[in-house]
């Protein structure tokens, strides 16, 4: 299979880059070993403001009213879906299913959670209540929408790491995965600014943008 056409790549704001998230001309990211999140140009990474969370961002998302963010707090890392505006900080919203979710997305109207090990992505309403799950065959390691898409980092942690980009159109009613390339290293969030996406490579401490061959 083909790999990713990567842009750029360059060292994350702070260590272990962990959430990752666009809203156009700025990247939300977060730290999983410092438990800091910061806002920062998407052109330079150049930091623009660090926020102190009530918690550790696992994911990040915009959505049409603010941002919705996979929070872990506790001893036991349990997972709460937050909402976050600047200027009124944070709110939690709802616990995860079975306190436990990781990477976000949305589709314009509902917010999408995707389960690593189960390899499931959860639909919900504005109450919390899964509506939809679907099966990715995979584990996740992120998600983003492009165009009423729905693209997926899915494969394994296990033996070095092996994950690729896949599509699927969440209209079906049973959707059909379909992997497009090969991500050669080990990816953590995805994002996309309307041109090119966005991933973590955590353990290299950087972040990267890449294009997928058509």
């Amino acid at each position: 299979m083909i790999q990713i056409t990567e842009v750029s790549r360059r060292p994350a704001p702070a260590v272990t880059p962990q959430a990752l998230a666009c809203d156009g001309a700025h990247l939300w990211l977060s730290s999983r070993d410092l438990g800091t999140y910061y806002k920062a140009d998407a052109a330079t990474l150049e930091v623009a403001e660090e926020i102190d969370p009530p918690g550790l961002v696992w994911a990040a998302v915009l959505t049409d009213d603010a941002w919705r963010l996979t929070i872990g707090k506790g001893l036991n890392d349990d997972r709460y879906i937050y909402r976050y505006a600047p200027g009124e900080g944070f709110a939690k919203l709802f616990a995860c299913p079975e306190f436990a979710g990781s990477y976000l997305s949305f589709d314009g109207s509902n917010l999408y959670l995707s389960r690593w090990y189960k390899g499931q992505i959860h639909r919900f309403d504005t109450a919390g209540e899964i509506t939809r799950t679907i099966d990715i065959g995979a584990e996740i390691c992120g998600q983003t929408f492009v165009d009423g898409m729905l693209y997926v980092l899915r494969g394994t942690e296990q033996n070095g790491e092996s994950w690729t980009i896949a599509r699927l159109d969440p209209r079906e009613e049973t959707p059909a995965v379909t992997d497009l390339a090969v991500v050669p290293f080990a990816c953590r969030s995805l994002a996309f600014d309307g041109e090119r996406f966005w991933t973590n490579h955590r353990e290299a401490g950087e972040v990267v943008s890449f294009t997928v061959p058509q």
